[in-house]
């Protein structure tokens, strides 16, 4: 008969409770995954109305132009491809990150998919799953309301016709939004794996990086101020182990094409070569004092809104993660000297600058309120993103 110590544990968990807990999980998040696939309808059905009518093919916009024709030659052929520009200038495949393409090359080969079709299936599955991260992220802060809210802003977000491309926002903000809500259920080895994958996605993974960081600091400082200074490394071990694992990911492609270039800031010379270079905003600055007064006007209020939302979110006393996260990828967007017109779908992952918006729509007396709202701006933004897809230049 086993004794009262072995009656009394728990029993670890099992495959059926886990699934359990999977089903629980998918069942309370299936109100946002169905607002935020319903707005993506929208802005699909805009663009499948409107390509035809312009001459156009719908499924080539999403997935054979711009950025995806790069990570589509790279799952097809590998690294190693450098167009050169008519003014002499290099634009080398080595500027794009690996995940997306080993993904779309993996699908491709055990599925009828073709590569540019993977590359449209992973958005699509990777944007359900970051609309379901958003969502957890929302209602742990601040209920279930203002999480399907939440996911469904970000799915009307004014250039979230990208979250319909082969384009890596989706799966990017996937992988943070599930990091950040793991750190904020103390699961800092689960945060640091998902950021890893982050960090072989897309460059804008150093915000994701920055914001473990901060925080595991933002942790240690705490607990020293507060007199808890005995054995606080080895009480904190797996929080410092998952900072430490964080940037693997990043840091591992970096090497990669330091290697492959044979030179140590290679992969920073490859940038650069982009015109993706660090400037702390110069390009921007000169590219508001080089428009139209009623242009240059309108960036600047569209700027002033952004940071009244960056504000709203500190005022807000968003949880550390959250707010570093989401204003350096703002910040990351911001001081590049890269393509102006790019820097709206950087800023995309941000996801928590909606936080402060949800909470209001989600505060409205009624439901068919919000989602007036929601609706009016599901709208707008399809019609926007099929305006932009079907004109001739990159989002």
């Amino acid at each position: 008969m086993p004794d009262q110590q072995t009656r009394l544990r728990p029993a670890a968990p099992g495959p059926r409770s886990t699934r359990h807990r999977a089903a629980a999980l998918l069942t309370a998040a299936a109100p946002a995954l169905a607002a935020y696939a319903a707005v993506r309808a929208v802005g699909l059905l805009a663009l499948a109305v409107w390509a035809p009518a312009a001459g156009k093919d719908a499924l080539h916009l999403l997935g054979g132009r711009w950025d995806s024709v790069w990570y589509q030659g790279i799952a097809v052929h590998g690294y190693g491809r450098t167009v050169t520009l008519p003014d002499g200038g290099l634009h080398p495949d080595l500027a794009f990150f690996p995940l997306l393409p080993a993904l779309e090359r993996g699908i491709a080969a055990v599925t009828p998919f073709t590569v540019q079709g993977a590359g449209i299936a992973v958005a699509w599955l990777a944007g359900l799953v970051a609309a379901w991260g958003i969502f957890a992220v929302g209602a742990r802060l601040r209920g279930r309301r203002t999480g399907v809210v939440l996911a469904a802003l970000w799915g009307a977000y004014p250039t979230a016709f990208v979250q319909s491309m082969a384009y890596t926002e989706t799966l990017f903000t996937a992988l943070a939004a599930w990091s950040l809500y793991a750190v904020l259920k103390d699961r800092w080895i689960t945060a640091a794996a998902l950021c890893v994958l982050a960090g072989l996605t897309r460059p804008s993974a150093a915000a994701l990086i920055a914001a473990l960081a901060v925080t595991a600091a933002a942790v240690l400082v705490r607990e020293w101020r507060a007199g808890a200074r005995r054995d606080l490394l080895r009480r904190n071990a797996r929080m410092l182990l998952g900072v430490c694992l964080a940037p693997l990911g990043w840091l591992a492609y970096v090497v990669f094409v330091a290697v492959r270039e044979g030179g140590a800031f290679a992969y920073f010379e490859v940038q650069a070569q982009w015109g993706n270079s660090i400037d702390g905003g110069r390009a921007l600055a000169a590219f508001i004092a080089g428009l139209p007064l009623p242009a240059a006007l309108g960036l600047c209020a569209a700027l002033g809104l952004l940071g009244w939302l960056v504000f709203l979110c500190v005022r807000q006393r968003q949880p550390l993660p959250v707010l570093v996260y989401g204003i350096a990828v703002v910040v990351v967007s911001l001081i590049g000297s890269g393509y102006f017109g790019s820097r709206p779908r950087l800023m995309m992952p941000a996801f928590p600058l909606l936080l402060p918006p949800a909470v209001a729509l989600a505060g409205l007396r009624t439901s068919a309120r919000a989602g007036a709202v929601v609706a009016a701006l599901a709208l707008a933004s399809a019609v926007y993103g099929a305006w932009t897809l079907l004109g001739p230049g990159p989002p």
